[in-house]
């Protein structure tokens, strides 16, 4: 299509739009292409979970026999301290766990848009079975906040690790709120068990290996981390064990500060023991002064 305009000094010329055109046919036939497929997806995805419905009494075996493994038991629960308040709950592991064994469910997250420097995201969770679903939409600023700083995020990997990491604790919400409540709280008390039943080794061993870890890596002794469990190491329990591997994790993944769980504090200096030398020294020039004047 050839249109015409008038340019400053009165002359008419012909405006050609033809090679803007194929460049928005091609960005439209792109969209709908990805819109149709996406809907035959679900369409086919809808259709099995109705011709293959699951059955609640194998899956909730499938989730308990699942959740007896000690590396997901190990993972299945965060813990990090908000106030004077402790906040648990099942970690993304493990609701990832508990959807793929309770099946037909669809779940993950879509970055809708990029702009102004921001990520526009939504995470779900679909059981296609009984429809019902659970969408959460949030943004993603294209920032990285540090101790000297916050700075923003250019390299294209740096942002998807951003957005998927705040995308992964939205879709965790997701698949906890469409998961029968009691299935999930039977998943947690089944990793705890396998917490306390799988290892080999003595308690006394594995706290002995575990303050040896907190000393090495994080400068945590075994004094701070018997006031943090509020008692000592010879009285810890399998809970207690427990606790430190949640600990452990948060602070190995950067969830948590050391000092959210422990008191770190200056080291002590005793006084006396400063002033000792100079009040001695006072006290010889004191005697050498009395000596002079006998």
């Amino acid at each position: 299509m050839n249109e015409v305009q008038v340019n400053s000094q009165g002359n008419v010329q012909p405006v050609d739009f033809t090679s803007q055109e194929p460049v928005q046919q091609q960005r439209s036939s792109q969209t709908e292409m990805m819109v149709t497929r996406q809907a035959q997806e679900v369409q086919v995805a809808m259709l099995a979970a109705k011709r293959f419905p699951r059955d609640q009494v194998v899956a909730y075996n499938n989730i308990l026999r699942a959740c007896q493994r000690r590396k997901l038991a190990e993972n299945s629960m965060y813990e990090f301290p908000r106030g004077n308040e402790k906040i648990t709950g099942p970690s993304i592991r493990l609701a990832e766990a508990i959807a793929q064994n309770w099946g037909n469910i669809d779940f993950g997250f879509m970055e809708l848009e990029q702009r102004n420097g921001a990520s526009q995201v939504m995470a779900y969770a679909w059981d296609l079975e009984t429809n019902s679903r659970q969408t959460k939409l949030f943004s993603v600023p294209h920032i990285r906040h540090t101790r000297k700083g916050d700075y923003p995020l250019t390299d294209p990997r740096d942002i998807y690790e951003a957005v998927a990491n705040q995308a992964a604790r939205r879709v965790r919400a997701c698949i906890l709120g469409i998961i029968p409540s009691d299935v999930v709280e039977a998943a947690v008390d089944r990793c705890n068990k396998t917490l306390r039943e799988g290892y080999e080794e003595p308690l006394v061993d594995r706290v002995r290996k575990m303050a040896e870890v907190f000393e090495k890596e994080f400068s945590v002794n075994i004094s701070m981390i018997e006031k943090y469990l509020g008692c000592k190491s010879d009285a810890f329990s399998e809970n207690d064990f427990v606790r430190l591997k949640k600990v452990y994790r948060a602070l190995r993944d950067g969830m948590a500060k050391r000092e959210d769980y422990f008191e770190i504090g200056l080291p002590v200096t005793d006084n006396s023991e400063i002033s000792d030398p100079f009040n001695g020294g006072e006290k010889k020039q004191e005697a050498s002064k009395e000596g002079g004047k006998k």
